[in-house]
């Protein structure tokens, strides 16, 4: 990802670990029409915040899941996809990810494998789901057997943003797996993260000190 991603760190991370706030990832080649997925889910009044600073856009979504109040970010890559590999801190506290190609380009299908590795080497456990976005553009595609899914067991959905085929399904479904997985996470990867941050902070406060002190010159005798 670009450098400024370094910055993401300062991005307010710990909400997403209240019980009412889930973080949720998306992931897939430029292009694929994320961006257009969350415009379409979000029609009414949607609200992104976009900061390239941090080579992002957040989308914010209020819902209620049993019964209960839920806050929902979505983090999107911001075109930083072509790259083809984003800064960890992307996929800090994610809770589910949604993974998407284009169905009118197979490269972006077949990139699907590089994306699931770099999501697991971060998120072993979180869920993800697969999304065929673009079926307007040719409907027979629903017809046909997509083994890099079935082989994961990832759940799929056949979705156009164009038309909203699916696409509220696909979305309300992935909260209900987000929150669901954070009331039940066994994952271990936010402490490891947590560690590291915390150690990095230590790293910089113990080099700005040193800095502090080699520009502190004692005093010459004539001075005293």
């Amino acid at each position: 990802m670009a450098d400024d991603a370094n910055s993401i760190p300062e991005l307010d991370q710990e909400k997403y670990d209240a019980d009412e706030h889930v973080k949720i990832i998306c992931l897939g080649d430029s292009a694929v029409g994320k961006s257009k997925l969350m415009e379409r889910f979000l029609i009414d009044g949607y609200r992104p915040q976009q900061l390239s600073t941090y080579a992002l856009t957040l989308y914010k979504y209020s819902t209620t899941v049993n019964s209960k109040a839920v806050l929902v970010d979505f983090w999107d890559t911001a075109g930083q996809e072509r790259f083809q590999s984003m800064h960890p801190s992307y996929y800090h506290k994610a809770h589910a990810c949604i993974m998407v190609f284009d169905v009118t380009r197979k490269i972006t299908y077949k990139n699907l494998s590089n994306w699931y590795l770099e999501l697991r080497e971060y998120r072993p456990e979180i869920p993800c789901v697969v999304v065929a976005n673009k079926i307007d553009a040719d409907m027979k595609v629903t017809q046909r057997n997509f083994n890099f899914p079935r082989k994961q067991g990832l759940p799929m959905y056949f979705v156009s943003a164009a038309d909203g085929t699916n696409v509220v399904k696909m979305f309300k479904e992935t909260i209900k797996m987000a929150v669901s997985y954070k009331q039940n996470s066994t994952d271990f990867m936010d402490d490891v993260m947590r560690e590291l941050e915390n150690f990095e902070l230590e790293q910089k406060n113990e080099e700005s000190l040193e800095t502090t002190e080699e520009g502190v010159k004692p005093e010459s005798p004539e001075s005293v």
